[in-house]
């Protein structure tokens, strides 16, 4: 590596030869992970050029410092340069990371007038953009259009529809791939195979397995961790294990991502034993120094009902992050212990950890299920005074399920209309249920009027409100509520929006529904 004196020599050089050094000192440092070193050469370069803009966009990106990235963008923009086909991938790549689709849609039309748009690798990266963000329709119409494909094209865009549980288009992709000549590489196949575990079907992911073996693709570690961890999403414990045992035999060693995949199945079936088990393994491995590994250790043994075991493994990990502090307050908070969760929600503080959006919503989770109203509401009170975290939905629902559970209904109702944001399926869900609870019909009616009001339709509070109205025997009641939530489940139904001009129209919810 070039050392830093080099730079000095700098004020000896003539102008061009110093220009052009300092471009690439930049590149250089950049790409050597010396971020603070290449943005001190850049800031003295009077009139940076793409490839000095280019190392501090993609440095800036690489490091997740998105905003910084598109400033330097701008600044290639402002300075009349429009950037080349180097400069756009790692521009989308920041739209993703922003998750961004506008700026996603201005980078492609920059793309478009400069006529990069028949380059591969950024039709790749489009394509890629567009699906991340959400939006397949237009993903999909990047990839018809694309001159060439290769298989980086086919992957992201079999991704796409498997990501958003659309198994079928991803399938059908994944053989019209193969029908046009070119053959998945083990990226592709562990998507769809993936995708077939985050849906519960062993049977496919068996199917694929078999196909993949005998068209001479082994199948590794990437490849069974996608299938652990997308059995255990799908809530399916039984194959999670049968596919761990099946990667052991194999001869496949797991790592970190295989442990800290499978330790949640041990908590779906509420299964010390296996989880043990599992803990044996962790400790053989050495992966029990890692705090990752801890906090899933912690949540395990919480979600198995085993306290002592979790705060066990807090006590002997050696430096424990806000993951593992949020896991073991968490633990404390589903198990009703609001003292214990209170108390080790200070010791962090005094620690000097700070405490994230999860921490407070642990704690007011503990308030809520122990029934502690007063600590509850003087937690939350205080979230942005003394702990600069901004109240969320999460938040918000705590407190409501606080007051509820402590019988506070029309407490309950005035803070429910006071939420500065729209109020959740949970929320409400959380209200009906008090009031059914606490046999206050007439609050749950106020409500249901003011969420027709406000067009916050919420069809799982709906039958818990139809629920109340059917113990009361009011038949007709029950009816118009199912109706009601018949209307919020189909997406054709047509809704009422009120234009600029005051005129009152009809919009069908279809329009412009992203395919």
């Amino acid at each position: 590596m070039i050392s830093k004196p080099f730079w000095s020599l700098g004020p000896k050089m003539p102008t061009g030869l110093k220009q052009s050094m300092s471009s690439k000192l930049v590149g250089m440092y950049a790409s050597c992970g010396d971020v603070s070193s290449a943005r001190k050469v850049f800031d003295e370069i009077p009139n940076p050029n793409v490839f000095s803009l280019n190392w501090m966009v993609l440095a800036s990106a690489f490091n997740g410092w998105f905003e910084q990235a598109i400033g330097y963008f701008s600044l290639m923009q402002e300075l009349g340069m429009v950037g080349n086909k180097f400069s756009f991938p790692v521009m989308l790549k920041v739209c993703v990371g922003l998750m961004d689709l506008n700026k996603g849609k201005e980078v492609h039309a920059v793309v478009f007038k400069m006529g990069f748009e028949k380059d591969v690798a950024l039709g790749n990266a489009l394509v890629d953009m567009y699906c991340k963000c959400g939006s397949l329709c237009y993903g999909h119409r990047v990839f018809d259009r694309m001159h060439e494909r290769d298989v980086a094209s086919w992957t992201s865009m079999i991704c796409g529809y498997c990501n958003v549980g659309r198994t079928d288009q991803g399938a059908m992709l994944f053989e019209r791939m193969k029908l046009e000549g070119l053959e998945p590489n083990y990226f592709t196949w562990n998507a769809v195979i993936a995708r077939y575990a985050r849906s519960g079907d062993s049977n496919r992911v068996y199917v694929l397995l078999s196909r993949m073996t005998k068209e001479g693709f082994v199948p590794d570690l990437v490849t069974w961790n996608a299938i652990i961890s997308g059995f255990t999403q799908s809530q399916k414990a039984g194959e999670a294990f049968k596919f761990f045992s099946a990667m052991l035999v194999s001869g496949v060693k797991p790592n970190l991502v295989t442990i800290t995949g499978l330790l949640p199945a041990c908590g779906l079936i509420g299964s010390v034993e296996r989880g043990r088990e599992i803990h044996g393994l962790i400790f053989r491995m050495g992966f029990d120094i890692n705090v990752f590994v801890a906090s899933a250790l912690i949540d395990m043994y919480s979600k198995c009902g085993n306290v002592k075991n979790a705060r066990s493994v807090f006590d002997w990990t050696p430096v424990n992050n806000v993951a593992s502090w949020n896991a073991m307050i968490g633990c404390y908070g589903k198990h009703g212990m609001v003292d214990s969760a209170v108390e080790l929600f200070n010791r962090m503080q005094e620690e000097g950890v700070q405490a994230t959006v999860v921490t407070l919503t642990s704690v007011l989770s503990a308030c809520s299920h122990s029934g502690s109203l007063e600590k509850g509401l003087e937690i939350f009170r205080s979230m942005k005074e003394s702990h600069g975290i901004v109240v969320c939905k999460e938040h918000y629902g705590c407190v409501v399920d606080l007051l509820c559970r402590s019988g506070k209904m029309v407490e309950a109702y005035e803070f429910v209309k006071s939420i500065p944001i729209n109020v959740t399926e949970s929320m409400i869900g959380a209200f009906f249920n008090g009031c059914k609870v606490h046999e206050r019909r007439d609050l749950a009616k106020l409500m249901a009027d003011d969420i027709l009001k406000m067009e916050l339709k919420r069809p799982g509070g709906f039958v818990t409100l139809s629920n109340i109205y059917a113990a009361d025997g009011e038949w007709e009641e029950v009816e118009y509520w199912k109706l009601e939530k018949a209307s919020t489940k189909c997406p054709c139904w047509p809704s009422v929006q009120q234009q600029n001009d005051g005129v009152i129209k009809m919009r069908d919810r279809t329009a412009g529904v992203d395919g």
